[in-house]
């Protein structure tokens, strides 16, 4: 049986993409998950993956043409017809090309399984950290159902159908398989059609996605918060789907949800002039469970996993294949402090929290313009050195999952009001664990602020691929002698660079520490440096 592949719903609103290239040609078999073609979109390369076994029949595009979202991409020969009408992604020639939504309809009250959707960048697993439904509730479509945590971020699983919860596959703390049922569910009403888009999740700046379960609409994961954030609005391509129909801006529909997600009750109060409080339950953020093995004599035994374990093993490869040095300063903050205090409620009242982080920020990315060398990445055998026009500034943060460094994109461009907002939105974020692997991506150098828990002096780890780290001490207030010869106080601060000494010797990096500590020290030279 021939089929036509349906191109899936690809997340944000996006309706069109190019095709990059083709890794398949016309006659070629194919198996399920083999990747069939990489599109560009506005936001991203994206792989897309086959959804059966067969032969590809006919190619509906060439390389560089534009591809429409639920519009034919290819064309195929099943290998055997137990697939037909099983992936709502393929649809038959009968069809409509635009048609995307699958033919086959579950009967009343029957029972299906919730497939766990493929969450992308190769995840084949993740932790149960909360269940935001019970066996027995009722539940509407792309109401959240549960958190769960990769090593990437948490991610929130909504319900692809209206129905009844009947069964939780998995407890709290526990390991979810993707492409295994998740939970059970009874449908609402006679018939439910079955949700056509198999909507790779999209990784900004990543260039390769798994393909989805023959039963799974793929979850939009952590990059809606910060979609947020950006004024775009967060909701399913369902949502979306409805949105284009009624022609209505989605960034304009006040959403009832948690984090400002938009539902269809919410788009269809848009479109009749209203409001509507949704009665979806909003997601509880909270730690994940840690399920602990008792062991004899008082102790034990907890599992490392998560974003704990991505962080533990950067960290031993960083340390074991980078040479670090660590150089220390003494920064007088006096004047930076006064200039902050004299600020922080005007722009309070503009609704932007005017930290000391920014200040930091701005004057690094100032003195990288003189000393590129401290925005680079070496390659693995130490043979080229790549240097960054941007300046991707991350800053180090204690979220509830663990360490997360999200990096300011492009802080050579900002002003520090600019970086201040930024800051706000991406420590928030991380704090949650939800921040975006697009904001986690690209760093080229770090920021640690240890002296926020009260620590003056550190020697930090590099975030490899990167060259170089600083840890910011606690401002403390010291006696120092003025120009006079007179003691007077003074607010200090200790600050700890650690660097890769096959790239940074110890004269570029004091060089380097004079310049940042003068545009801190003397505020008005870091204003006359900006442009």
């Amino acid at each position: 049986m021939k089929k036509d592949f349906i191109l899936p719903d690809i997340g944000e609103g996006i309706v069109e993409c190019e095709i990059v290239d083709w890794l398949v040609a016309e006659g070629d078999t194919i198996v399920e998950d083999q990747p069939v073609c990489d599109v560009m979109t506005d936001k991203a390369l994206v792989q897309i993956p086959a959804v059966h076994d067969g032969v590809v029949s006919k190619l509906y595009y060439a390389k560089g043409e534009i591809a429409k979202v639920h519009a034919p991409l290819f064309e195929m020969q099943l290998t055997g017809d137990s697939n037909a009408a099983s992936e709502p992604a393929a649809v038959t020639k009968t069809q409509p090309a635009a048609v995307n939504t699958a033919s086959a309809a579950t009967a009343n009250n029957e029972t299906e399984d919730f497939i766990l959707p493929d969450i992308g960048e190769g995840i084949v697993e993740c932790e149960i950290v909360d269940w935001l439904v019970a066996e027995g509730d009722e539940i509407v479509e792309d109401q959240p159902v549960c958190d769960v945590m990769t090593d990437k971020a948490l991610v929130q699983i909504p319900a692809k159908y209206s129905g009844k919860v009947t069964k939780l596959y998995y407890a709290k703390g526990e390991i979810a398989k993707v492409h295994q049922p998740l939970f059970a569910m009874s449908h609402a009403g006679t018939t439910k059609q079955a949700t056509a888009a198999l909507a790779p999740v999209i990784q900004a700046s990543s260039q390769q996605t798994s393909s989805g379960s023959a039963q799974q609409t793929a979850t939009q994961s952590a990059t809606h918060s910060t979609a947020a954030a950006q004024g775009k609005a967060l909701a399913s391509p369902a949502v979306r789907r409805l949105a284009r129909e009624l022609n209505i801006d989605l960034a304009k529909v006040p959403g009832s949800g948690d984090k400002g997600r938009v539902y269809k009750d919410d788009v269809k109060a848009f479109a009749q002039g209203g409001s509507v409080k949704s009665n979806v339950p909003a997601a509880s953020v909270a730690s994940p469970a840690v399920k602990a093995t008792a062991v004899a004599g008082g102790r034990r035994v907890e599992p490392i996993k998560g974003i704990k374990a991505v962080m533990a093993r950067q960290m031993m490869e960083s340390v074991s294949t980078i040479p670090h040095f660590t150089y220390c300063e003494e920064i007088d903050l006096t004047d930076l402090i006064a200039l902050r205090a004299s600020l922080k409620d005007q722009y309070a009242k503009q609704g932007v929290k005017l930290t000391m982080m920014p200040f930091f920020i701005k004057a690094l990315s100032l003195a990288i313009n003189k000393f590129p060398i401290m925005n680079t990445q070496v390659n693995a055998d130490c043979t080229e050195l790549t240097y960054f026009d941007d300046h991707n500034i991350g800053i180090a943060v204690d979220s509830k999952v663990g360490l997360l460094v999200p990096n300011i994109k492009g802080c050579q461009h900002q002003s520090v009001i600019d970086i201040a907002q930024a800051l706000t939105r991406l420590t928030d974020l991380a704090r949650e664990g939800r921040v975006s692997p697009a904001d986690l991506k690209g760093g080229t150098i770090s920021i640690s602020n240890i002296g926020a828990l009260g620590g003056t002096v550190a020697t930090p780890i590099i975030n490899k691929p990167e060259v170089a780290i600083v840890a910011l001490g606690k401002v403390q207030t010291l006696p120092r002698f003025n120009a006079k010869g007179e003691v007077e106080a003074r607010q200090l601060m200790q600050v700890s660079w650690s660097g890769d000494h096959r790239v940074i010797d110890g004269g570029t990096i004091a060089r380097f520490t004079n310049l940042w500590k003068q545009y801190l020290e003397q505020p008005a030279t870091m204003l006359m440096a900006m442009r």
